[in-house]
């Protein structure tokens, strides 16, 4: 029995959006550009799918602009953001736990002669608004936090800091990565109080390769990528039709189910965490109020690379933390204060509405063999 739970790395295509790219590659191969008959049906597959995203977003489609994933949307966003208003305002405020996306894009702004202040949390494990807002003055441009942390499910408190930064500082644009929150919560633009807004496809059953940015009227981004004007001018070159498409399907397919997809993770969650209570030396990284799509553990000890491959044996998957680390750890569980041993042994379980209460079991006891098995 294969036991996939590394869905905060990927997830499984659904069927529908596997059908969409099909329709897409074999019927409407039209270029969106073009302006015949062909190209017009492309750009027509193209604008449903922007409007399923605005729509769950509570936006205008004109706001939602396609890109290859959410690494391009949060350069795009923070680069492009950076360049049209940090001429003369040159400092941007960051959470201290975001994706390696937003956190080596700050470095190289940095390098480039912007002042980052990164915020972490406090020493109980937990951010506060007020340490957002007293970073930012009249010189930020710009201040970004993702919505759920990728290695432990933390939910940060984005819009009630951006809507005090916002009170206090009106010009300072708010960015939001929301790749692990996109249909898995409750995300709309205006409760975010964001001005720019990363998703990806390949997180929520659409396909890898293509995600969008969702930007507020009147927001000016300097493009990172120019050529044929696509997406209005912002992020040019032939839009990935197929991949769109499927995209749009898979926000399609999930909006409706959000507060039930929820409750059902929830569930999981709580049968995870009962198993993972009998089982001696084990610890709970993640908050109990985070999200229940991702648990991270540590595992007495045990160090993350080896259990890893132990439970990959028996063809169970999970992971160490983020997958764009490649096993290396980010520095993230120590901004939570996840140190020494317990940050060695992290293990990250990241489930969908499919995993099965079976897959949880067949988990936990691999993971009690593991431990018993496993030399430290």
């Amino acid at each position: 029995m294969s036991v996939y739970l590394d869905n905060a790395a990927t997830t499984k295509p659904c069927s529908e959006c596997v059908e969409a790219i099909l329709s897409a590659l074999n019927e409407n191969y039209g270029n969106p550009s073009s302006l015949h008959r062909a190209g017009l049906n492309a750009q027509l597959a193209v604008d449903k799918a922007r409007k399923s995203i605005a729509d769950a977003l509570g936006a205008a489609p004109e706001c939602i602009y396609f890109t290859s994933g959410a690494t391009e949307s949060n350069n795009l966003a923070i680069r492009g953001a950076a360049a049209a208003y940090g001429k003369r305002k040159r400092k941007i405020v960051v959470s201290s736990v975001e994706h390696a996306s937003v956190a080596e894009t700050m470095t190289s702004l940095e390098q480039n002669g912007f002042e980052v202040v990164r915020v972490s949390p406090r020493e109980d494990g937990k951010f506060y608004g007020i340490d957002f807002v007293s970073a930012c003055d009249e010189n930020t441009c710009l201040i970004s936090m993702m919505l759920v942390n990728n290695e432990t499910g933390y939910i940060l408190p984005v819009g009630e800091v951006f809507a005090a930064v916002k009170r206090r500082f009106p010009e300072i644009i708010t960015h939001c990565d929301c790749v692990q929150g996109f249909m898995k919560l409750p995300v709309k633009a205006s409760s975010l109080n964001a001005d720019l807004i990363s998703v990806s496809g390949h997180k929520i059953h659409g396909a890898k390769g293509t995600g969008a940015l969702y930007v507020k009227k009147g927001v000016r981004l300097i493009p990172l990528i120019t050529g044929g004007k696509q997406e209005k001018g912002i992020r040019s070159g032939t839009e990935s039709v197929p991949l769109i498409a499927g995209f749009g399907a898979a926000v399609d397919k999930l909006s409706p189910t959000i507060s039930q997809r929820y409750e059902a993770v929830k569930n999981l969650k709580a049968h995870l965490l009962a198993g993972l209570a009998e089982i001696d030396g084990v610890t709970v990284n993640s908050p109990d109020d985070g999200s229940p799509y991702v648990v991270n553990i540590s595992a007495a000890g045990r160090r993350s690379e080896i259990m890893l491959h132990y439970l990959e044996q028996r063809e169970i998957y999970v992971s160490s933390g983020s997958a764009c680390s490649k096993g290396a750890q980010s520095g993230v569980l120590g901004e939570f204060g996840i140190n020494g041993k317990l940050a060695d042994s992290a293990v990250r379980i990241s489930m969908t509405a499919e995993t099965t209460v079976e897959e949880l079991d067949v988990f936990i006891a691999a993971l009690k063999d593991g431990i018993e098995n496993i030399r430290t």
